[in-house]
């Protein structure tokens, strides 16, 4: 199993890159996220790789970082997600963005990528919350609850910041970041202003 590609890179089109190993061309689908990272033709690149082994075909699916190909191996562990799909999703979404909607509930963002409607993103979420829960959202589980949403003062604080017209999952973080600052018990209404001003940095 091939799991990583070292050479350079021969040529690149919408969704894939060509990378020349030893004279050898790997043809290697990417996310636009990578896509978008590579070097000029003829530049030494490495890609982390998945390898992806059907009777009829052995396809190679290329990584910038260790981060998204973690998020492509998730993704397409959930019914309805297959390879194409999840490099669709990483390339509209950043692993921070994915782990910030799921642990959000934020179905609006995870809706986002061209071939996910509703019902597949409520499932995405529903079906990974568990899996990010020590993923990059702090300490503030007990009063956010990943997949759930916020409960208490944070909940009406998120839905505040959400009504002014902010995403769910900006909102969230938002509030997961001022939350830590302001402590336990925090007011409603110190949560939102300093969720507004976190959101205005």
């Amino acid at each position: 199993m091939i799991a990583k590609l070292t050479g350079v890179l021969d040529s690149a089109t919408s969704d894939s890159a060509i990378v020349d190993v030893g004279g050898v061309g790997y043809l290697v689908f990417c996310s636009g996220r990578t896509l978008g990272k590579l070097p000029a033709k003829g530049v030494p690149v490495s890609l982390l790789i998945e390898t992806h082994v059907r009777e009829d075909h052995i396809h190679l699916y290329g990584f910038g970082d260790s981060s998204e190909r973690e998020w492509f191996r998730l993704l397409t562990t959930v019914q309805g997600v297959g390879a194409k799909l999840g490099l669709a999703i990483l390339s509209a979404l950043s692993p921070d963005d994915l782990a910030r909607a799921i642990a959000s509930g934020d179905k609006a963002s995870l809706s986002r990528p061209s071939g996910v409607g509703p019902k597949l993103a409520a499932r995405i979420a529903a079906e990974l919350k568990d899996k990010v829960k020590n993923m990059a959202l702090g300490p503030i589980a007990a009063d956010l609850p990943v997949g759930e949403g916020p409960s208490g003062a944070a909940a009406d604080a998120v839905s505040a910041l959400v009504n002014l017209g902010y995403r769910r999952a900006e909102a969230f973080d938002a509030v997961a970041a001022v939350s830590r600052r302001l402590g336990e018990g925090a007011a409603v209404g110190a949560l939102i202003r300093a969720g507004l001003q976190e959101l205005g940095k």
